[in-house]
């Protein structure tokens, strides 16, 4: 089946992946209602199943093509599903998540690939078929197809998560490789940017804690109406960016900067010098972890005041 796009998001194609609860429910639910056709991811289960009938029964189009994220066949699964389902790919929204928090010197071998797989290899895996299937657009027209992407970073990865070591790391990455497709794939129509997002969900209940009375300010559809935006034409001449998102509050990250820079005076570093050109900036005892970015945190204020 195969329809002419109208304004805003009503007949593209998106693929959401981790969309059978939490925040990749959410989104695709958002999706859907800005009248976008849905390809729903996620392992195998009633409640992805759910996620589609409840798009199907407010109208939507939707369907589901589960499969571990991290499979290179559950890539070439759901773009052969969108493509032929619905005759194309417009947006793609990776979501897909899991958690196995230890502290590092705990950490198994496994709860490290389980967790760098799922967030950071499945945000590869559909990025690459996805990007491949826009280039091949764009080179048989000649034009820049409409391609979006929106990634799912977090916090984690600028505040050095002491007991995520996994987590952090693969957020890290999948800023990097946002970058990375945002300045690769600019010349064929694609838009990437990452989002970080705080929302009360399965994975992040026992941080937040319970939800409060009456409206939820850390609900995962406060942080909808992001997603919607950047998959959306206005979205057009925003790439490659870094957004912290909850609540009522939307922050756009800046790149990081440089704090200091030193030159040897003899053209070739010795360790004294060294020593004493860095130390004067390395005084607390014991030290502090450097390179964390915790101007983020006070951004709660605006909600949790509210």
């Amino acid at each position: 089946m195969t329809r002419t796009p109208g304004p805003g998001l009503d007949g593209r194609v998106a693929i959401v992946t981790g969309a059978a609860q939490g925040l990749g429910a959410a989104e695709a639910l958002a999706l859907a209602a800005e009248g976008a056709r849905v390809v729903l991811n996620d392992l195998p289960g009633p409640a992805l199943d759910e996620v589609a009938d409840r798009i199907l029964a407010a109208g939507g189009d939707a369907v589901v093509c589960p499969g571990d994220v991290g499979d290179w066949h559950t890539g070439e699964a759901l773009l052969k599903t969108a493509t032929d389902t619905f005759g194309g790919l417009d947006v793609l929204v990776n979501n897909a998540g899991v958690l196995r928090d230890r502290m590092v010197f705990s950490m198994s071998e496994q709860e490290w690939d389980t967790v760098i797989r799922v967030h950071l290899r499945g945000h590869f895996v559909t990025t690459r078929f996805a990007t491949a299937y826009w280039r091949s657009a764009h080179k048989s027209s000649g034009v820049q197809p409409y391609a979006r992407i929106v990634n799912t970073s977090s916090e984690a990865f600028l505040l050095g998560s002491a007991g995520q070591p996994n987590y952090a790391a693969a957020k890290g990455g999948i800023v990097a490789l946002t970058l990375a497709t945002a300045r690769g794939c600019a010349r064929y129509g694609v838009r990437a940017n990452a989002i970080c997002p705080r929302a009360r969900t399965s994975m992040t209940g026992e941080l937040m804690g319970p939800a409060p009375d009456g409206p939820d300010p850390m609900a995962p559809e406060r942080v909808t109406p992001l997603v919607t935006y950047l998959a959306g034409p206005e979205a057009s001449r925003i790439t490659g960016e870094v957004f912290v998102v909850h609540g009522d509050v939307v922050a756009l990250l800046g790149p990081p900067t440089v704090r200091a820079a030193f030159h040897a005076a003899s053209g070739q570093w010795t360790p004294t010098e060294l020593d004493g050109a860095l130390a004067p900036y390395f005084t607390e005892d014991p030290p502090r972890p450097g390179f964390v970015c915790e101007e983020t945190i006070p951004l709660a204020e605006t909600t949790f005041g509210e």
